[in-house]
């Protein structure tokens, strides 16, 4: 017995003794804290608190008693990110999982040069999660990194760049002979967006005082008039750190940066720090900021349905008019009709016991519904400062599936004087509409459904079915005369059927015994002269790699160009590497595109300013289509002939139609977006 009090003093006296070398205090877990927000309060990443802490990476309970490391073992440097000293003297950094060299070189402000030359290892092993970093001291950096400036007559010392329109850092560093790293380096302000109009320094530096010489590694400067700004984002199911770089146009490594907690792995639920972007600061369309006037009126034989109808008037609203030029009016115009048929089913929520609020957090499809509806009210609120001769009238359409109140509409003479209806949202709803006013000839336009419609000769299915999407980039690929080759997964059963009852000419790659992709046969079928498409459509993590690695190693021989025809979550995963989809250029269809031209992100910035959320899917396109609706009814023509003539293209969708053979019209606007090599999403059509 005495010698287990011995041995149980002999260790709690050594663990006392490492707890004060390490100056490690203990902290008593309160009610519905979480690691994060303790590293926070503490000033330590959640990475240390892990280190003594082990078990807390299952979570943590109240009353819990974690250790933690105190702050006076470490030292913040200039930018507020915890760096560790030995006792020599030298800042030392512990490689985190996920970390990059561009990130801890950015992190401490420091040069790849200069970390490699302190960690020689780094060049023949590369970077490894645990390894100790010795980081150079950045004094000693700037005055390594110290040259003499260049000038030549009728030149200064600096030079300067504006940004204009579809620039990217990738094509301004080229033109400059300089790196993209270089560029952001010497312009920190640019790394999560590049905003039109600004002016980058391309050499050297603007000084305080004169001086002969600038260093490369530029100090950040002070805070400039276009500083970006942050909103907070919460994560969806399903997102990663990949699908979030790209929503928001920053690299994993500056979203870490921005967000700490994100050592831990990103979560459902995770709040993160984001940019809002950079927006011009001169609006091309100012919509009115105040939401137009509804009026509700009960239509007491229609069982007690509210109408609500919104009339647009014309208000002086100053507009630039060279950049609206695509948007203006032509020719004689009287005053027009638009009606949208929107799925409130008001009597509904008005019958229920259920509260408006849980309708609305719950209720999936009128979400949806409402978001079209505040999409479609920008619009409105456009043609407006465009001050177009047309009224909206706006009309709940209570429908389900199976059922709607289109026929008492139309029995009190609501829809027959239209000049064009958009709605509803079921397609069989929407085609029994069109044929209700087949004989009034007048159009009606479904705007989210994707099926097939039935051959009406006055619907027209504005959303692209998934035949067309794929058709189109089947047909984009033997314009270019390319040989067409299919790895498919035998899964995917309707893929094979598609491909081989309408892409004629297409080889498929075998699969092994396995299922598996046979490589060699693979390679076997790129041709030398000429470009190699290879469709790929699989969610087998294997098969993506193998096909990936294929398609590299075929560069070297030929050209090959990486395809999907649908979004495939798995290259989403942190287990594709996104730098091989941008070396084999992915391309893939989409009814959409990803752009940040100056008139999409002053439509979003609006939509911000108006609803205090950004736009989606469903918002982009309520605007879309009813701003498109308006404008070709503006043209001096009716909706008809300016669907058989003319292909516009609005914040996010293109509408291009054409007559169907059997009857009614479809659109085939779609986009072929691939990522080029300077990380861009760019139409390819």
């Amino acid at each position: 017995m005495k010698y287990y009090s011995t041995l149980l003093s002999l260790v709690f006296f050594t663990s006392s003794f490492v707890f004060s070398q390490e100056k490690v205090i203990k902290y008593t877990v309160s009610g519905g804290e979480t690691i994060n927000q303790i590293a926070v309060k503490f000033k330590v990443t959640p990475f240390d608190i892990y280190e003594l802490n082990p078990d807390a990476r299952n979570g943590v309970k109240p009353n819990t008693v974690l250790l933690i490391p105190s702050v006076g073992a470490k030292k913040a440097n200039a930018k507020g990110n915890l760096v560790e000293k030995n006792v020599k003297g030298k800042v030392t950094h512990k490689v985190l999982p996920k970390e990059t060299l561009f990130g801890i070189e950015k992190k401490y402000d420091v040069t790849d040069e200069a970390l490699k030359a302190a960690n020689p290892f780094l060049v023949s092993d590369g970077l490894q999660i645990g390894q100790e970093l010795i980081i150079p001291s950045n004094k000693n950096t700037k005055q390594n990194s110290v040259a003499p400036v260049k000038t030549s007559s009728g030149s200064g010392k600096y030079v300067y760049h504006d940004v204009v329109a579809k620039e990217t850092k990738f094509s301004i560093a080229k033109q400059y002979g300089i790196t993209i790293e270089e560029l952001e380096k010497r312009n920190p302000e640019i790394v999560s967006n590049l905003p039109i109009g600004f002016r980058l320094t391309i050499k050297g530096k603007a000084p305080k005082t004169e001086s002969a010489t600038v260093t490369t590694n530029v100090a950040k400067p002070a805070e400039s008039n276009k500083a970006t700004s942050y909103m907070q984002y919460q994560v969806k199911p399903k997102e990663t750190l990949y699908s979030l770089s790209r929503t928001f146009h920053l690299s994993q490594e500056e979203l870490a940066v921005l967000n700490p907690a994100l050592a831990e792995g990103l979560k459902e639920g995770m709040v993160l720090k984001v940019p809002t972007g950079y927006v011009a600061p001169a609006p091309i369309i100012e919509p009115q900021q105040s939401t137009p006037d509804l009026v509700e009126e009960k239509a007491g034989e229609n069982n007690g349905s509210i109408k609500i109808v919104e009339k647009v008037k014309s208000e002086t609203i100053s507009v630039n008019p060279e950049v609206v030029e695509l948007t203006k009016p032509r020719g004689q115009n009287d005053r027009k009709k638009l009606v949208l048929l929107l799925p409130f089913n008001l009597a509904k929520m008005q019958n229920d016991t259920v509260s408006a609020a849980n309708r609305i957090k719950n209720d999936k499809f009128l979400n949806m519904t409402l978001d079209f509806y505040s999409g479609a009210m920008m619009a409105i609120d456009s043609a407006k400062t465009l001050k177009l001769p047309i009224d909206v009238d706006i009309y709940d359409s209570q429908e389900t599936k199976s059922s709607s109140n289109i026929s008492g509409l139309i029995a009190k003479n609501k829809l027959q004087n239209a000049n064009a209806v958009i709605g509803p949202f079921y397609q069989s709803n929407a085609e029994d509409v069109a044929n209700l006013l087949k004989m009034y000839n007048v159009p009606v336009i479904s705007p989210l459904s994707k099926d097939k419609a039935n051959p009406i000769d006055n619907l027209y299915q504005s959303v692209p079915t998934n035949d067309v999407v794929r058709n189109a980039v089947f047909d984009y690929m033997r314009s270019k005369n390319g040989n067409i080759v299919a790895v498919v997964d035998k899964k995917k059963e309707s893929v094979i059927s598609y491909i081989k009852e309408n892409q004629k000419g297409v080889v498929f790659a075998s699969l092994n015994e396995t299922g598996g992709l046979d490589v060699a046969q693979l390679k076997s079928l790129l041709l030398p002269n000429r470009i190699n498409y290879v469709v790929m459509e699989t969610g087998n993590t294997a098969m993506v790699k193998t096909t990936i690695k294929a398609m590299l190693d075929a560069q070297k021989t030929c050209e090959v160009q990486l395809v999907i025809l649908e979004p495939n979550t798995t290259l989403d995963t942190d287990e594709i590497n996104f730098e091989n989809l941008i070396k084999l250029k992915l391309m893939y269809p989409s009814v959409s595109r990803e752009s940040d031209d100056q008139t999409v992100l002053i439509f979003e910035k609006q939509y911000r300013l108006k609803n205090k959320v950004n736009p989606n899917t469903f918002a982009t396109r309520g605007f879309d289509v009813t701003f498109d609706a308006m404008m070709r009814l503006m043209q001096g023509k009716t909706y008809q002939e300016t669907a058989d003539l003319m292909t516009t293209e609005q914040v996010d969708n293109k509408f291009q139609y054409y007559k169907k053979e059997d009857g009614g019209h479809a659109n085939k606007g779609v986009y072929i977006l691939y990522y080029d090599t300077d990380l861009t999403l760019k139409a390819a059509n």
